[in-house]
């Protein structure tokens, strides 16, 4: 009987260890399986991450590229457009320097006309003509018009009596000029000065003496000087040889203040012309007065029509208007009601134009 008990829990005993050792086996499958799922999930997610960052580092790569390839190519566009800059600015320079060159052929040649007495004044007298004719009509001056005591005058003025025809003297004492500009102490300046002044009282007297003559010319005449630096020169440093000149009743200009002196000529000459056409401005304004009557005449007739024309319209409005109503009841065979409307009552006589 103890050998039976002994050999139930030697059984019983090896089930149990049969039992935790399939439970342990299962509880290790388990385990691996789990341990096997969550490294198939960690290296799932780092492939994912690898596969990201891979695509993410491309992209970057081909972004920075792309504005490396941009940058290049607005580098390059802007050092194409800075070269084509600079061959502009340099066939502007060269353009300049041709024409620095041209300016001082041109400076070189003035200097030449300049030297010479007969070519300045008639330097004097081509500017001279640029400023008359633009401020003056045609018929209103005369170029080296010769006067009664055989003196040819550069310019002759038709202004009416008083103060009647007036000289301009187109020439100007450019050596004295010359000479006070480049004088470089104070003895060659004062020289300069009193030379300048010599010659300019010496032209104001020869003007005077040439081209203010009675009964044929005004009472005074214009010294014209083309260079606003040799008017100002007189003014500033010898007044007492402008007021000289209007004694003499010699008057200096420039090509500022002779403009202006030459429309105030004009202006005169405009007074004189009206005054000398006030008869046939008076038959003009005659005959605008007859017009203008002859106007208000046409319209009084034609507002006459108008009126007939708009009774015409309201008559044609009430017969067009009389004719929709009756159509209307035609329409909805509203016999009965349109013979009842019928008459002369129902008719819209137009007015005639006769």
């Amino acid at each position: 009987a103890d050998v039976q008990v002994l050999g139930a829990g030697q059984q019983q005993l090896s089930g149990n260890i049969q039992t935790v050792s399939d439970t342990q086996t299962a509880a290790q499958t388990r385990i691996i399986q789990t341990m096997e799922a969550r490294l198939a999930g960690v290296q799932q997610q780092m492939s994912d991450r690898l596969a990201d960052n891979a695509m993410r580092a491309n992209r970057a790569l081909t972004e920075m590229q792309e504005r490396m390839k941009e940058t290049l190519h607005g580098s390059s566009e802007k050092t194409t457009e800075s070269l084509t800059q600079l061959q502009e600015r340099l066939a502007t320079i060269d353009k300049a320097q041709t024409n620095i060159e041209k300016l001082s052929g041109d400076v070189l040649s003035l200097q030449d006309i300049l030297s010479n007495k007969q070519t300045r004044g008639a330097f004097g007298e081509i500017q001279l003509r640029d400023i008359v004719g633009k401020a003056l009509p045609a018929d209103a001056y005369a170029w080296q018009a010769t006067l009664s005591t055989g003196k040819r005058a550069d310019c002759l003025i038709h202004l009416p009596n008083p103060p009647g025809p007036i000289v301009i003297d187109a020439k100007f004492p450019l050596e004295a000029y010359e000479a006070l500009v480049k004088a470089d102490t104070e003895e060659a300046r004062r020289r300069a000065l009193r030379g300048l002044r010599d010659a300019v009282r010496v032209h104001i007297k020869a003007i005077s003496e040439k081209y203010i003559i009675e009964g044929e010319t005004a009472d005074g005449a214009l010294m014209f000087l083309p260079s606003e630096a040799i008017y100002a020169e007189l003014h500033a440093r010898l007044p007492e040889v402008v007021r000289e000149g209007f004694a003499a009743r010699v008057w200096i200009v420039s090509p500022t203040t002779c403009m202006a002196t030459l429309n105030t000529m004009r202006a005169i000459l405009k007074d004189a012309r009206m005054r000398e056409q006030a008869g046939a401005i008076r038959k003009a304004l005659a005959q605008l007065h007859r017009d203008v009557e002859l106007v208000v005449e046409r319209a009084g007739k034609l507002e006459t029509h108008f009126d007939q024309a708009r009774r015409d319209v309201e008559g044609l409005t009430t017969a067009a208007e009389r004719a929709g109503k009756r159509a209307a009841k035609l329409d909805n065979f509203d016999f009965e009601e349109l013979s009842d409307s019928e008459g002369d009552g129902g008719v819209v006589r137009l007015p005639s134009n006769g």
